[in-house]
Parts: structure tokens; C-alpha cells; sequence
């Protein structure tokens, strides 16, 4: 008790909680001094190099930070040299670098992206040349129309692979040397029995030897479609214990049109988040219906792996308001904050924090959780500015300490963690999409202009603007002296865009 008190003398603000099935209706925001985040250690020479971003977030945990060394430091991260990449379509999601991988023959350092209509382009990230682009089969009849995804390709850890989705519903797995695709087994895999109404929007994750795909639905909730996830076997492709948000009762890739229910879209951009160990996963829906038996509507979802058994859930007490005036609860995926804490937000501007041990405040299997009460958080408080989050927050694990950052369409800020509790350390009057904290900077692209606007950590001060041009939801990769940001929005429908690669030296 007395080191809790003597946090909270060190805090400014208060705490605002509530647990069980209740909720408290105000919305406190408590505040911490900016000297509460750690400083990050002073880039050395000779420190171990983040060689390689394989996937959306930098791992499985969607964490999007580290503390390897990146080659950008605030000496220099004013004078890096510039290379604009003309591409052919739009990257409304995030990049991935390899370092030292051949490509067709030679070894070097590769950017790979997929673009809305399903084009996934290998890019030399020294000179911005092209190496090979791979066009899904069927694109002709898609390209320049609404259906489009905005997933983020996936590396293999074996070095010779990599996955991306495409418009119609399938999931590719592509030579790293050459972009042909392998068609063995079940490859490419198919996710959905209706891609005209069910979109690929979350990027593709990795859990042990299965890649984690998700479907949500297009821009106007058309009906009917039904969010749903899936393991794909790395090796064969095929496709295994699909849990389907609605109609969860239902344990098989489904006719949307054969469900009654429809929407509970899995539109984050991390989408499915795994847990250290890979035994779980976590997900959050979207508007639609909420019964607490096969209707998952905005809600928290904690599957087991390797069967996608639901294990626990947490809705919040006013599902049905954020139904019906579509304020999607998950338009941002779950955050692992550790010390057995999750914090997510979404359309409503609340940052929930749950107990990852009891989500809904009671713990899994017991006779009230299997009831599947509403509510349980622990804590609510605003999001930078109070607008709509759709970008994933960065979790920084530092000196025994957590840090996120947030960013959304009005501010960027920064939040730490205290026995449970987030309090607000600063805040930046300036917008951005997912952001990333590499190698001491911390990174956000700011979608209206464009640019990108990089801080210090402990700071609400910006050290440096990176030129761009704007955007939507995509967001920078820092790694291997390269800053590498793609431009565009995927709701122009257009068959071109735009990669800028920043680099040192």
C-alpha cells in the first residue's frame, strides 16, 4: 500500500475505474508529468541493428516498437537522403523490409508491399527500383472498383516466403526471389465464400506454423457479410478453425447470405493480436448484433490456439447504442500493455482497460462468465483529441515501465502505465495513423497533410518533419536506416500511388 500511494504523490490526477458487470458513466483522463516516460538509451555505434520488419507492428504482439538500433538517430534524421517510388496502386496499409534476401539473383535489401487491389511489389530499398510485381489472377475485374483490401503482407520466417492477400478472398504465398506463387496443397487459400461483400482489411499475422486472416466488410457495412477469422497452415494452406463472430455456432467457412445475422467486422489494422506464447489470440469486432452465446458484436474476443475456441469475451454496457449509431468498438485492435492489462478504443473515443485475466471481470469458465455479462473494464478515459481511432497504438515495454502512444485524427499522445491504470503524459495537437518507436525517435505519419512527424519519446515537442504527401491509414517501418512510408487512400479507388524511402548515409 505505501508504494502505491507513492506512485500515485507522483501522478497528477486521478484514477477511474469500474469492475464487474458495471460501468462508470464520466469519462477522467488523469495525467502524469512528461519525466514519468523513460529516456531511451543513447544510440550507440556499436549497438545490435534492427535488420529486418517482417509484419505489421514488428511482431506478432503488434507492440510497433523497439530498442535495436535503427540507424536514424536525432543526428541525423534531419538529413536523410529522399527517394520517391511511383507505384502501380495504392498502399493504404504499412510496408515490410528484409534485409539481405535474394531477389531475383542478387542479394540486397528489399521493401515488399501489397497494394488495395491486391498487386504485392518487391522494391530494392536502396535505389526504389521495382524487382517484381505479382498480380492476382482475376485482377482486371476488381481494379478500380470499391473492392480492395488494405491488409499488410506477412514475411515468413524462413526467409524464402512471404503472404499477402488480394481483393477476391484469398490469401497468396510468394516466392521472396522471384513473386511467383506457390500453388501447392491448398495454396492460395481462400477466407471468405463471398469477397464481394467480406474484405480482407486487417493485416496477416503469424502464430507458430499458422498465418491469422480476418475479414471484415466494405466502407458503407453493405450486407451481408460476417466478420470472421481463420488459421492457414504455413506449410499446405489450409484453411482450419474459422470463428465466425456471428453465427459463432457455426465452425466452417460460411454463406454470409445463410446467416441472419450480419456485419461484426474484424476491420482493425492489426487485426488478430497474439499473446506472448502464442497459446491465444485476441480479437475485437465491429457493429453488429450481441447475444452473448453466437452474436459477438463489438466486442473483445480471446480465442485459443490451436482450435479458436472462445475462451472469454468483454462487451461493453452500451453495445447496443454503439450498434446502432456506428461507433464501431473495434475499429482498433487490443493493445498488450503486460501486468495482465489490455487497453483497446474505437469509434466512441474510450480507451477501455481490461483485466486480460478476466476480461469481463469475472474469470473464464466460471457460472457468471459463461453467462457472458456486459462490461467488466477497469478503467475508461479519452483518446488523444476525443475523435474516431482507427490506428493501432505503440506499446513500449521499457526499464520495467510501459509506455503507449496513440494517435488519431485530431492529436498524438503519449500514456503510462501504473499498477493497471494509463495516465496521460502529453499531447500534440497534430493527427497521425499507427505510430511506431524505433531505436529511441518515435515515428507518426500525419495523413492530412502529409509527412512525418518524429518526436522524442518523453516529449510533445516534434525534433524533425519527414516530406510526403497525404494519406489514410498507412504508416512508416523504421528499420535499417531506411524510414519507409507509403502514400494514398484506398477510398480514391486509384491504380497508382506513392512510396517514399527515407535513408541514412
Amino acid at each position: 500500500m505505501a508504494s502505491l500511494a507513492a506512485a500515485c504523490a507522483l501522478l497528477l490526477g486521478g484514477c477511474l475505474s469500474a469492475c464487474g458487470s458495471g460501468v462508470t458513466a464520466a469519462i477522467s483522463t488523469p495525467s502524469a508529468a512528461p519525466g514519468s516516460i523513460p529516456e531511451p538509451a543513447p544510440a550507440r555505434a556499436a549497438a545490435a541493428a534492427l535488420l529486418d520488419w517482417p509484419e505489421f507492428g514488428l511482431n506478432p504482439q503488434r507492440w510497433n516498437t523497439t530498442e535495436l538500433s535503427t540507424g536514424i538517430t536525432r543526428a541525423n534524421v534531419r538529413s536523410l537522403r529522399r527517394i520517391t517510388v511511383p507505384l502501380p496502386g495504392t498502399v493504404d496499409s504499412s510496408p515490410i523490409y528484409l534485409h539481405g534476401v535474394s531477389v531475383r539473383g542478387r542479394t540486397l535489401d528489399a521493401v515488399f508491399v501489397t497494394t488495395t487491389y491486391g498487386r504485392t511489389l518487391a522494391i530494392d530499398a536502396g535505389t526504389g527500383q521495382i524487382l517484381w510485381t505479382f498480380t492476382p489472377a482475376g485482377y482486371s475485374s476488381w481494379a478500380g472498383t470499391a473492392q480492395i483490401t488494405t491488409s499488410t503482407p506477412l514475411a515468413d520466417p524462413g526467409g524464402r516466403f512471404l503472404y499477402a492477400a488480394s481483393p477476391n478472398g484469398e490469401v497468396h504465398k510468394l516466392s521472396i526471389e522471384d513473386g511467383t506463387e506457390s500453388t501447392s496443397g491448398s495454396w492460395p487459400a481462400r477466407i471468405t465464400l463471398d469477397p464481394s461483400h467480406e474484405k480482407i482489411a486487417a493485416a496477416l499475422n503469424i502464430d507458430g506454423p499458422y498465418i491469422l486472416a480476418a475479414t471484415g466488410g466494405y466502407i458503407g457495412d453493405i450486407p451481408p457479410y460476417q466478420g470472421h477469422v481463420v488459421l492457414i497452415s504455413r506449410a499446405s494452406g489450409a484453411v482450419s478453425a474459422p470463428f465466425n463472430t456471428l453465427c459463432a455456432n457455426r465452425r466452417e467457412l460460411i454463406d454470409p447470405s445463410s446467416c441472419p445475422a450480419s456485419d461484426s467486422a474484424i476491420l482493425s489494422r492489426s487485426g488478430a493480436v497474439v499473446e506472448p506464447g502464442g497459446k491465444r489470440i485476441l480479437i475485437d469486432t465491429g457493429n453488429g448484433p450481441w447475444n452473448g452465446s453466437t452474436d459477438f458484436g463489438d466486442s473483445v474476443l480471446e480465442l485459443t490456439v490451436p482450435g479458436l475456441q472462445l475462451r472469454q469475451s468483454f462487451t461493453p454496457v452500451d453495445q447496443e447504442q454503439l450498434n446502432s449509431s456506428d461507433t464501431d468498438l473495434g475499429s482498433s485492435a487490443p493493445a498488450l500493455l503486460g501486468e495482465g492489462r489490455i487497453a483497446l478504443a474505437g469509434k466512441d473515443g474510450i480507451v477501455r482497460v481490461l483485466r486480460l485475466s478476466a476480461l469481463d471481470g469475472y474469470r473464464p469458465g466460471s457460472a457468471a462468465a459463461r453467462r457472458h455479462p456486459l462490461g467488466g473494464e477497469v478503467q475508461r478515459l479519452s483518446i488523444p483529441g476525443g475523435g474516431q481511432l482507427f490506428t493501432a497504438p505503440a506499446v513500449w515495454h521499457h526499464d520495467g515501465r510501459t509506455t503507449v502512444f496513440i494517435a488519431d485524427e485530431h492529436a498524438t499522445a503519449a500514456y503510462v502505465e501504473r499498477h493497471g491504470d494509463l495516465y496521460r503524459a502529453w499531447e500534440a495537437p497534430t493527427p497521425g495513423t499507427s505510430p511506431v518507436l524505433a531505436g529511441g525517435l518515435l515515428y507518426v505519419y500525419e495523413p492530412v497533410s502529409g509527412g512525418i512527424v518524429v518526436y522524442q519519446p518523453g516529449s510533445p515537442r516534434a525534433v524533425a518533419r519527414l516530406a510526403g504527401e497525404p494519406g489514410h491509414w498507412n504508416s512508416p517501418i523504421v528499420v535499417d536506416g531506411h524510414v519507409i512510408e507509403p502514400e494514398g487512400n484506398a477510398n480514391d479507388h486509384l491504380q497508382s500511388g506513392r512510396l517514399e524511402i527515407f535513408s541514412a548515409g
